[in-house]
Parts: structure tokens; sequence; C-alpha cells
């Protein structure tokens, strides 16, 4: 059966990574960002890390960071991905990553200016990365519950390789991920403000029900002939 991956983001609490992983998440998101209403040190993601069983994977995310933050983080959380979200350019994100998998945030404008886009060459140029996730510009990067014109873009395209290497974000919702997953079909979808209570806080029912809505998507693509 066709398996999308689920990366569920921001998390500031013991209680929610455990049940993020319980529930079926296979990476769990911890922003480094001090602009963010999400953020954690790097001495809070690793103990939230140490919650996570082995077959999660911790992701890391930066917004223009230094590279002694990047170390320092992964002092703390050693088997990290780490994602890059803010001005980061191939060059930088290949010296801060090092040998480390790493993704790369494209920031598509919402509304109309989103075939505007050059998704395309985006990809091509941060073609190092593991992944590029595809979210909406917003203001803070990311975590605002907006999304982007899905239908902008030619997802089947060899040199956008969605369901590869494509990370499908911004604004997903347990309501919404079911028609994204067929739609764009990408490698793993990401949820942040989507399953929240408030901001930091997950809401337990919702990241369980927005893991159900991608299998159910799954499951539909497995069985469509």
């Amino acid at each position: 059966m066709r398996r999308t991956r689920i990366k569920i983001c921001g998390l500031t609490r013991e209680a929610d990574v455990e049940h993020a992983a319980a529930a079926g998440a296979d990476a769990i998101g911890f922003v480094l960002y001090p602009g963010s209403p999400r953020y954690v040190d790097a001495r809070r993601a690793g103990a939230l890390a140490r919650h996570l069983p082995a077959c999660v994977t911790p992701v890391l995310l930066f917004v223009n960071a230094s590279a002694d933050d990047v170390a320092a983080a992964l002092d703390a959380v050693p088997h990290a991905v780490l994602q890059f979200h803010g001005d980061e350019t191939p060059a930088q994100c290949a010296a801060l990553a090092g040998a480390r998998p790493w993704w790369r945030a494209a920031r598509v404008p919402v509304g109309a200016g989103a075939g505007a886009f050059d998704l395309l060459e985006y990809a091509e140029r941060y073609a190092a990365a593991q992944a590029v996730l595809v979210d909406a510009h917003v203001p803070g990067y990311g975590g605002g519950g907006q999304s982007f014109d899905w239908t902008a873009f030619p997802w089947s395209h060899p040199r956008l390789r969605a369901a590869d290497r494509v990370v499908l974000s911004g604004g997903l919702t347990p309501e919404n991920v079911t028609d994204g997953v067929r739609l764009v079909r990408p490698w793993a979808v990401d949820v942040s403000s989507g399953v929240e209570a408030a901001k930091g806080i997950k809401d337990p029912a919702r990241v369980t029900a927005f893991i159900a809505a991608v299998r159910r998507a799954d499951q539909t693509l497995t069985e469509t002939p």
C-alpha cells in the first residue's frame, strides 16, 4: 500500500510528542527559531526528543541560524534531520548540515501569486536536499494555518518528483489533508497549527484524526486503478 509519511511540527510538550508517535507519526518537528510561538531551545528539543521511539525521526527547524546554534541543537538531538526555513542558500544548507540529511522549505505565495513561483527551478536549485517542503508564505515562517493553491504546480513533473521528495505543508488540517494527498501525491505531509488547541499545544484528537485522514487517502490511491 502507498504510504505518505507524516510529520507533526511545533511540539513543545512531552505528552504531545508521545501521543503523536503512538498515533503513527513518522517525524516530529521542533522549532528552534526564537521568533516562533512554538520555539524550543536546543536543550528543550533534546529533552523532548528523548521521548521518541527509534523509528520516529526528529526534525529540527531553523530560520537563518548560525553555525553555532545548529551545532548546539545537533549536540542535543544527534540523529535529527535539519529543516531550513529562512533565506539559506544551497551552499549554506550543505555547510550547516554536513553529512546529515536536510530539507529546504519553499515559501509559496498564497492566492493568485502561487503560479508565479517557479517551484521546478527551486527544486533543482536545492537538488542536494532530501526533501523540499512546500509551504505557504506567511509572516512568521510557517504555522500560520494558510494553504497555497495546490493546483498551481505540475506535481507529476519529473523535475519535481513529488512522490520522492515533496513535503506538502501549509494550512493542512484533518478536514483537507485527504484532498491534498490525493491531488499532490507527496512523499510526506507536514502539519502544525491544523492540529493545535493553542500555539505549541497539540490537540490529541486532531492529531489522531489527521493521521487517520492521511491513511484514508493512501488507501484510496492504492485502490485506484
